[in-house]
């Protein structure tokens, strides 16, 4: 197969390859699961997931990345390869060129780190981009005109905030929080407040079901099931919306403080286009109901969710990979 370009939104939760001219191809979850016995990888992206917390001693099903960046070198760089090979297939005439995103604020140690790992996995040459920037140019945000766009995309593992012109990144903060945050903090609250333990695909549940950045004046519930801890045994208790909106509230300031900060570091100019368009939400946690109004009330800033947020990285590097040589100049880091 003639595969000569792959861009690959490389997150914490979900992993999503895109080829120029067929889009968005594999969107899996990023976990890999490997037998502790000979160290060997038996199931990567959906397959792995399933096996997440319901795995024997001899298993262990993880993700390879942490925070946005990579945590479990070997893994990541196994994970790389699979995703390559399942659009590409295992048996190759030309090495593709890789496009991978990463958070703004890594260390150029941890930039080198995703390079060497795509090289290794199968690509001849690896790009690597600020997600914030692929996030703008999947949103649709014209990068490269002299005014100031605002982009928050909240990730699985991180929290980009960026204030983008003439195509280069003027402020921006990432947060360590994101979903997976959100997910362990709806776990620990349903833990002490009702004694139940829960894993976190219930919690991540849940979120999806009935989560919200603001309290809601018509109450929503969910049943929830998991162990006792008390008595050991199953259990099923309900859980209401405005719960959760109280347990999530940590991570959402987290996030706001983030937008803040960046804000306070853009230069007046820019700081008038942001008002006069409002920012723009991405990634999945954009999904999660009323943050667009909690953020637009907290800052003052108008706050609008972008179209399909969680492909927004993913398309931003079809794009860049389509034009190439016109985001070559400004964007990229490369091997």
């Amino acid at each position: 197969m003639f595969i000569k370009k792959i861009g690959i939104d490389l997150g914490t939760a979900n992993t999503l390859v895109f080829l120029p001219g067929e889009g968005i191809v594999v969107n899996e979850p990023s976990v890999v699961a490997i037998s502790l016995i000979d160290n060997k990888i038996l199931a990567v992206g959906n397959e792995a997931k399933e096996m997440m917390g319901r795995t024997p001693e001899s298993i262990t099903a993880q993700r390879p990345l942490k925070d946005g960046v990579i945590a479990d070198y070997r893994i990541t760089e196994a994970m790389l390869r699979y995703f390559i090979n399942k659009v590409s297939g295992s048996f190759r005439l030309i090495r593709p060129e890789v496009m991978i995103s990463i958070p703004a604020g890594v260390t150029s140690t941890e930039r080198r780190a995703v390079v060497d790992a795509a090289v290794k996995a199968g690509a001849k040459t690896a790009y690597v981009v600020k997600e914030p920037i692929l996030a703008a140019i999947g949103a649709g945000i014209p990068i490269n005109s002299a005014a100031g766009n605002m982009i928050v995309d909240i990730g699985g593992g991180t929290s980009e905030v960026a204030i983008i012109s003439l195509g280069g990144v003027v402020a921006a903060h990432s947060a360590r929080v994101g979903g997976n945050k959100i997910d362990q903090a709806i776990a620990d609250f349903i833990k002490k407040k009702h004694g139940l333990a829960i894993g976190e695909r219930t919690a991540e549940e849940i979120k999806i079901a009935i989560g919200s950045a603001m309290p809601q004046t018509k109450d929503e519930y969910v049943e929830v099931r998991g162990r006792d801890l008390i008595a050991g045994l199953p259990k099923t208790i309900r859980v209401s919306a405005n719960e959760i909106t109280e347990a999530i509230q940590d991570e959402l300031r987290e996030i706001i403080n983030a937008i803040k900060k960046v804000l306070q570091e853009t230069p007046p100019e820019l700081a008038a286009d942001v008002i006069d368009k409002g920012m723009i939400l991405s990634g999945g946690g954009a999904l999660l109901r009323h943050l667009d109004q909690l953020i637009s009330k907290t800052t003052g800033v108008p706050c609008y969710v972008a179209d399909e947020p969680l492909l927004c990285v993913a398309k931003g590097t079809g794009v860049a990979l389509e034009h190439l040589d016109m985001y070559k100049r400004t964007i990229m880091m490369s091997k």
